[in-house]
């Protein structure tokens, strides 16, 4: 997904352009942090105190230039005009959040209010039309019947959780002003993998399948998840 990312600000962005970045739910600061070791001012917004303590920690280790470019608030993202003024950023990242909300509308509005014309909203989702896909490939028969006609499922922690399907994100992007430029699958071979799964020797040769997957039908139609990307008009 970061090179996805990658990709999709190197081709909007003048090279060397410091952008203004908003991460809502950046959960322990990965991305937050990747992208102010590029260069880029980045804020930073989650509402596990958990998840924003650890990503307080990773900072606090890094250089003092780089903990500068870095602000980090805790909020769920659905205050953001209450915090932040509308076109504020460049950049916009929304990864793992949308399955926890029930009505995500609201929410992905206010974030588009947020980027400057010609910004990127970035958001990473469930995929609802794939949901039958890990129960399949483990042999859970009767939980794959079930994921078929459904847009809810259980996820790794136990929690009850929504998925979203590409059509209907398709068209609230574009009724909210930051119509769909590009998408790709995540998780596309691996989604089987434990989370306690030892990183394999091959990776690169693993992350190379994963990625030419990613951008490639019918491959990235059953990834688990979808990273969508945005452009505000």
């Amino acid at each position: 997904m970061a090179r996805q990312l990658e990709e999709q600000i190197a081709g909007r962005f003048p090279v060397g352009q410091r952008l203004r970045v908003l991460d809502v739910g950046m959960g322990q600061g990965t991305q937050a942090l990747r992208l102010a070791r590029a260069g880029h001012q980045v804020t930073g917004v989650e509402k596990d105190p958990r998840m924003l303590g650890a990503a307080r920690e990773a900072l606090a280790a890094e250089p003092e230039g780089i903990r500068a470019r870095v602000r980090l608030f805790e909020s769920d993202g659905r205050d953001t005009g209450v915090h932040f003024l509308p076109c504020s950023f460049d950049v916009v990242l929304c990864h793992g959040v949308l399955m926890y909300v029930e009505l995500p509308d609201a929410l992905l509005a206010g974030l588009a209010r947020m980027l400057a014309p010609g910004g990127l909203l970035s958001l990473l989702v469930r995929n609802g039309d794939a949901l039958a896909m890990r129960s399949g490939l483990a042999g859970n028969w009767a939980g794959a019947l079930g994921a078929f006609d459904s847009d809810s499922y259980t996820n790794r922690l136990g929690l009850d959780v929504r998925a979203d399907r590409l059509s209907a994100l398709t068209g609230t992007l574009a009724g909210i002003g930051a119509p769909l430029h590009a998408w790709y699958g995540v998780r596309v071979f691996t989604d089987t993998a434990s989370d306690e799964a030892e990183v394999p020797s091959d990776v690169d040769a693993l992350l190379a399948v994963e990625e030419r997957a990613g951008r490639t039908d019918p491959y990235r139609q059953v990834a688990a998840l979808l990273h969508l990307c945005g452009v505000r008009g």
